[in-house]
């Protein structure tokens, strides 16, 4: 048999453009594969670029979104707080022991009721209270003990319930040892030795005031006769008890105390300004922008690590 070229072997024969084609297929089988990178340089490849573009904007969006459902808070927060407080300047004034007895607790619903006591102010425990501050200007708050002698007045027959309906005592007046105490903020002044506003009704008074809740023990090292907080605690240990653990803000009395101090405005239960519904849309849509941006750091991380091995 003569010999056989292989170059000519139909069977043994391989194209020309064969011997490469294993290498270029692997070439073409790789062309869309993405090295692992640094963070870096994934960010700043073109299409990360533009999605950051579009989240950064989404992103701004939500937290606009979100400041817009803040200020909808506090409007509707002032509102329903300006409607709580007109319907308890319109309630009538009713006995203090008619809801609250001395050494009980004082709940929130009491903050700002009106109420009618009767007694004698101890003007040898009148103290001021420091750093309170009214229409921008820094000065004293007149706290006096009201040693109460009727908690639960009745009008004179026929009055409107105002201070000067309940009928008081002429003259004098004892006050028995364990009288229970009812602290009476008076009013406010600018200057601690201003004799004519801090001058103390004598005699039984009827005061009508807005309740509010006894705040926390302050400091001890302050001037005689000075306090920095209104706390039922610590007036116990200065004025004796039994005490009632809230206080009165002074609306009207009778007699009267003349105009040497200001009084108060209606007080009014803190952590109630901002609607909980709208803040909690607001802290939605803050929520949604971080996670766009958290998205897009996923997506570069992604980007970085390149294509894995299946």
């Amino acid at each position: 048999m003569p010999p056989t070229d292989a170059s000519t072997d139909p069977v043994l024969a391989v194209p020309d453009g064969d011997h490469t084609g294993g290498a270029d297929g692997g070439a073409d089988g790789s062309a869309g594969s993405r090295e692992p990178t640094t963070m870096l340089r994934a960010a700043v490849r073109p299409r990360m670029l533009v999605l950051l573009l579009l989240l950064v904007g989404a992103a701004a969006v939500c937290g606009r979104l979100g400041v817009w459902q803040l200020d909808r808070a506090e409007i509707r927060g002032a509102s329903a707080a300006a409607q709580r407080l007109a319907a308890q300047e319109a309630l009538p004034p009713v006995g203090l022991g008619d809801v609250l007895a001395p050494q009980t607790a004082f709940t929130g619903e009491l903050v700002g009721r009106r109420v009618v006591t009767r007694g004698v102010y101890d003007a040898a425990g009148q103290v001021l209270v420091v750093n309170r501050a009214l229409d921008g200007r820094t000065g004293y708050l007149v706290l006096t003990p009201l040693r109460v002698t009727d908690d639960r007045p009745e009008p004179a027959a026929g009055s409107a319930p105002t201070p000067d309906a309940w009928p008081r005592t002429a003259g004098p007046v004892e006050v028995p040892a364990g009288t229970p105490v009812l602290p009476v903020v008076r009013g406010w002044v600018a200057v601690p030795d201003d004799a004519a506003a801090l001058a103390v009704p004598a005699g039984e008074v009827t005061v009508t005031s807005w309740l509010q809740s006894s705040e926390a023990s302050g400091l001890s090292d302050l001037p005689t006769g000075q306090v920095d907080a209104i706390s039922s605690a610590q007036l116990l240990n200065r004025w004796g008890g039994p005490i009632w653990t809230g206080y009165g803000v002074l609306r009207a009395s009778d007699p009267g105390q003349g105009d040497a101090l200001t009084l108060l405005p209606t007080p009014v239960r803190s952590g109630t300004g901002l609607n909980v519904q709208n803040l909690a849309y607001a802290a939605q849509w803050w929520i949604f922008g971080g996670f766009a941006m958290f998205l897009w750091l996923r997506m570069v991380r992604d980007e970085a690590a390149g294509d894995r091995a299946v």
